[in-house]
């Protein structure tokens, strides 16, 4: 039974190798995973974490670790994501300053904010 979590993360730090971009795809759940890329958890109806600050040209990357489908929406428009399930993720590369509060518009309770700063 220990392997299980084992495997998962194996198999999600080899797809997190992949391109970035604004897609959905398989990727790994930590906070940040080196260079530009950060990551956003999506379990127990939250976003973890909920705020997280990131340079100009970062890439976000939301990982639905919960058995419901979500979908990741700025308020904004800057980026809004389709429906994703679990194990599934959706990507978005900042590039200007701000402040990207966002929800699920599906779970309005879960909500975030990207703080991306100029250096």
């Amino acid at each position: 039974m220990k392997r299980y979590p084992l495997l998962l993360a194996a198999v999600l730090l080899a797809a997190a190798c992949g391109d970035a971009g604004t897609e959905t795809t398989t990727t790994s759940a930590s906070t940040t995973t080196g260079g530009n890329q950060y990551q956003v958890v999506m379990e127990s109806f939250a976003f973890t974490p909920a705020e997280l600050t990131v340079p100009v040209g970062a890439t976000v990357t939301w990982t639905n670790l919960h058995g419901a489908n979500h979908n990741v929406v700025a308020d904004d428009g800057t980026f809004e994501s389709s429906l994703f399930g679990t194990g599934e993720t959706y990507s978005f590369t900042f590039t200007e300053a701000g402040e990207y509060p966002y929800i699920c518009t599906i779970h309005p309770s879960m909500q975030g904010t990207i703080i991306v700063t100029a250096s």
